[in-house]
């Protein structure tokens, strides 16, 4: 039994590790972090700072509804704290309103098929872990609201890649340097392109994409295009 149990336990290991070469494949060659200029410094900076600001001051009241929400809900914390990579290497609390059950890992492992399907797609459309309303907030991106707390805390930018757990550094390979060169956000090309429907060697090309290309007039461009993407609700469970 703990022969097999290894076995397995290896099988999972390299399926990773081909899959992580798999994505870093689609990450075009001679990929350089582009250099921004003092003025793409300071607008993103402004942007950051001036519009998270604005933000929590105008959606306080639904920031406050969607907290007694979750609380009425089902029991547990109002706030989901995800441990994530920052700028440099430097890990935070990302947060987000809980979507959960806080049981979630009994009521996975009752349904051994959906936890395989979770460990080899990375993801579980129909996950019986999410709680009613944990199931709208995700379609509408209304649980990572509490991440302009970050934002405001310096970690995060209100555009950038896409916050990765630590886990997940070895898909970029030798390009993890450079995806840690910059904050994560709250939406960026993934946001817009897809969101959670998109392979994972994907989401990986459209973070390397951005990095590459960003400036002050594209992230602005990035959150005007996030508020359809958002209300269109595809591609978020």
């Amino acid at each position: 039994m703990v022969e097999l149990s290894n076995q397995t336990e290896l099988a999972h290991f390299d399926a990773q590790d081909e899959q992580a070469r798999d994505d870093q494949a689609m990450i075009p060659k001679l990929t350089r972090a582009r250099r921004q200029s003092r003025l793409d410094q300071a607008l993103k900076a402004l942007m950051d700072y001036g519009f998270t600001a604005v933000g929590l001051i105008l959606l306080s009241p639904l920031l406050i509804a969607l907290a007694i929400i979750v609380k009425l809900d089902s029991p547990g914390p109002v706030l989901y704290r995800r441990r994530v990579m920052g700028k440099g290497g430097t890990q935070f609390d990302a947060f987000k309103f809980r979507t959960m059950y806080i049981n979630g890992d009994e009521i996975l492992a009752a349904q051994p098929e959906l936890k395989a399907q979770l460990e080899r797609d990375h993801k579980l459309p129909n996950d019986p872990r999410v709680t009613r309303c944990g199931r709208w907030m995700r379609k509408y991106s209304l649980d990572e609201l509490p991440q302009l707390f970050n934002v405001m805390l310096g970690q995060m930018s209100l555009v950038g890649p896409r916050m990765i757990s630590p886990k997940e550094l070895s898909r970029y390979g030798e390009h993890a340097d450079e995806l840690l060169s910059v904050k994560p956000g709250i939406t960026g090309l993934w946001q817009i392109s897809g969101r959670s429907n998109l392979p994972p060697g994907e989401r990986v090309r459209l973070d390397m994409e951005f990095i590459r290309t960003r400036s002050a007039w594209g992230d602005l461009k990035l959150l005007l295009l996030t508020i359809p993407a958002v209300l269109r609700g595809q591609g978020a469970y």
